[in-house]
């Protein structure tokens, strides 16, 4: 044999094992952990169930055409429709408006789909492969039409209102007065709100809001790429300041006359949340909130001349009552309805009449129900979603009216996602867990599996993985708390390694599930790799345990959280593979608060930290969310002062870096800023970046920048 053919061989066989080894041994970079989504398990895009009917829908690629298709469950297995790019762009008689791809289908009936192009909405046939334009558009200052479900009108954000149309006519309603919102949502998104439009059943008449804001303090927000810089002004209610006013008009959508007010009368600034119709049209319900937001009136209102009607009945706490959900009236008997309540300490769901009576209460236990999906199509039972087997789980379960019985419907552990069709005999279950990338099946109201639609593989098989734990321990105040860490590739119990804490902890969020990776990013598997544990656990504060898990932060935020974070920490520090110099801890938002608030109040523990869009006083950030949970300012002095990091600076230890977006609009610049001040004048040492162009989070691909800051720094210093 020729040496050079020997030389080949050789070159072969080493690039033939370098490959196998390197496939082996994949590496994530920053951007695979930040926006690599092609590592996570793929889906169905645009699945939606069709109205009255077995069928569902979803759009897929093959390869330059994107084609809509449409399912039958039947058995046997029904029949397929498809519905290609081409076809509907073959129906367009106007080239300029054919389609780059299919649009979402909103769907008119099981034949028919919606969608907006530019200003105008059109209708496309399936089986007819025939495009009608809607007798209806909407002017060129709109922002986005929201069309009806059954398209026989839309409605519009305009810059300054809201237009609708329903057949042949149309109206606007706007307001050139600076301060005054229409049709949006109000309270800043709090109680579960959404929108600021409510149409009634049959899109006879529109309840929307109307919010007055002119009161309420302006803080400028700076556009640095102007030159000069220029100020951007936003209306933020901070705690124990004046609050917007908001009230709820109704118009109706067939004629132009004058809207109807509400008479919701009362304090102004007053809470009014989950806006809802009753079945005939004839009456809007509202659940009022007092500023305290301890006292909630579940009120019903004269849709025809807003005048008062009677109140249902009321709920209190003397911490805080949450109505997030609006009234469900049941289908099969529009003289009762069900209603959300936490009234015995975990959300559960409760019978009325009509007019108020409560009927029973139809779920109990130490458990939350999560999701409505419905009700059987006999009448005689619910379909939820909940908590019960565990509070890292989501199931779906039937439960009877009459009796309370529960049956659960998905049986393998792990978070499961419902989509119900019309009449609840058929439900889409898109599931995952934490040895499930993700399975999207369908299942009848008994539970059964009619058809697996897709099961995704695992996208980082072929890397270097840390192993992932889950586990609980149990906090001094005896409940349970939830952890998940993630430990360094190839790990040796021998060793030591440093820790990253990853914190939140506050209301509204959950870290820890059984979902694939249990709940967390590609992010944590980075570090892993380079040679750090991730640690997370949920403390009190945390969502989904019930009022009393949630509620105990009530006048002093940082507290009984820090406490339970403690406990991971003990923990972390009995471990022999953790080094207990070398812990970290990072955290946004209330995780910022968190992580700013352990770093300052139990000095010495950290080494290392990364506070993102922190709040740093309560007393700047905005009413409802702070007013719930910490009272007034003027009410709870002790409480706003405890929690103020700026009156704790000078006990910060370690190296701690701060960022925030330079138009914040949730936790405003100024926290950050005067923590810096405050640091400046203590003569304390700290690390502080801005992202001047970002809002509370950063997003597109300024996120790959901000995470390999935040890396580093853990890389560079702990």
């Amino acid at each position: 044999m020729h040496i050079c053919c020997m030389k080949n061989i050789i070159l072969f066989i080493f690039l033939f094992s370098s490959f196998i080894s390197f496939s082996q041994e994949k590496h994530f970079t920053i951007q695979d952990a930040i926006t690599g989504y092609h590592l996570y398990p793929t889906g169905l895009y645009d699945l939606q169930w069709l109205p009255g009917g077995n069928s569902f829908s979803q759009i897929r690629v093959e390869g330059s055409q994107s084609i809509l298709e449409i399912q039958e469950i039947r058995i046997p297995k029904g029949r397929t429709i498809m519905v290609t790019l081409d076809d509907v762009n073959n129906a367009i008689q106007d080239s300029a408006y054919f389609l780059s791809r299919l649009p979402h289908a909103q769907w008119l009936s099981n034949s028919e789909f919606m969608y907006t192009k530019g200003q105008n909405a059109y209708a496309y046939d399936i089986y007819l492969k025939s495009i009608r334009k809607l007798p209806f558009s909407v002017a060129t200052k709109v922002r986005q039409p929201l069309l009806f479900s059954n398209g026989s009108g839309y409605m519009a954000h305009l810059e300054n209102g809201l237009a609708f149309g329903v057949k042949d006519h149309q109206d606007e309603i706007t307001s050139d007065i600076d301060g005054i919102v229409i049709g949006e949502t109000v309270h800043r998104s709090e109680f579960g709100i959404t929108d600021g439009l409510f149409p009634s059943p049959h899109f006879n008449k529109l309840a929307y809001y109307e919010m007055d804001e002119r009161m309420v303090t302006q803080y400028p927000l700076y556009q640095l790429s102007d030159t000069p810089a220029t100020a951007q002004m936003l209306r933020y209610p901070t705690a124990g300041s004046l609050s917007h006013h908001v009230v709820v008009k109704i118009k109706n959508m067939y004629d132009s006359s004058a809207p109807v007010l509400i008479k919701t009368d009362g304090d102004p600034e007053q809470y009014l949340t989950n806006v809802s119709w009753s079945p005939d049209e004839k009456y809007v319900l509202i659940a009022l909130v007092n500023r305290a937001q301890n006292h909630m009136w579940l009120n019903m209102y004269d849709a025809h001349t807003g005048d008062f009607v009677r109140t249902l009945f009321e709920e209190e706490n003397n911490r805080y009552v949450e109505p997030e959900h609006p009234v469900i009236f049941m289908n099969n008997n529009p003289s009762q309805f069900l209603w959300w309540s936490e009234r015995d300490g975990f959300n559960h769901l409760y019978l009325y009449r009509a007019d108020g009576k409560l009927i029973k209460q139809v779920t109990k236990g130490n458990w939350v129900v999560t999701a409505y999906h419905g009700v059987s199509k006999d009448g005689q039972e619910v379909f939820i979603s909940a908590t019960k087997d565990s509070p890292l789980d989501r199931h779906l379960y039937r439960v009877n009216l009459k009796n309370g019985k529960m049956v659960k419907l998905t049986n393998k552990s792990g978070y499961h996602t419902i989509i119900p069709n019309e009449d609840r005999t058929l439900f889409i279950d898109n599931w995952s867990s934490t040895t499930n990338p993700k399975q999207i099946q369908i299942i009848d109201e008994n539970g059964s599996i009619l058809e697996v639609l897709h099961q995704a593989e695992n996208p980082i098989k072929d890397y270097d993985l840390g192993s992932m734990e889950l586990g609980k321990l149990k906090g001094n105040s005896g409940d349970d708390l939830y952890y998940r860490v993630f430990k360094p590739v190839d790990f040796d119990s021998t060793k030591k390694y440093p820790v990253v804490v990853y914190l939140y902890n506050g209301p509204h969020l959950q870290l820890i599930t059984n979902r694939w990776m249990g709940g967390a990013n590609l992010w944590y598997q980075y570090m892993a790799q380079k040679g750090f544990m991730v640690f997370s656990i949920d403390g009190r504060g945390s969502a989904d345990r019930g009022f009393e898990f949630e509620s105990t932060i009530h006048r002093n935020c940082g507290e009984k959280e820090m406490e339970d974070q403690l406990t991971g920490i003990d923990w972390l520090k009995s471990k022999s593979w953790v080094d207990t110099n070398r812990i970290g801890i990072h955290g946004w938002s209330y995780g910022g608060f968190m992580t700013t608030s352990m770093m300052s109040r139990h000095p010495g523990i950290f080494k290392v930290g990364v506070a993102g869009g922190p709040v740093i006083d309560w007393s700047l950030y905005e009413i409802m969310y702070t007013e719930r949970y910490m009272d007034l300012p003027q009410e709870n002095p002790e409480g706003y002062a405890k929690t103020n990091l700026k009156n704790h600076v000078e006990k910060l230890e370690g190296k701690l870096l701060m960022i925030h977006g330079g138009l914040d609009d949730v936790v405003l610049w100024q926290h950050s800023l005067q923590y810096l001040e405050t640091a400046v004048k203590k003569g304390v040492q700290l690390d502080y970046f801005v992202y001047p162009h970002h809002k509370h989070n950063v997003m597109g691909k300024d996120r790959i920048h901000l995470y390999e800051k935040v890396s580093n720094y853990f890389i560079e210093h702990l």
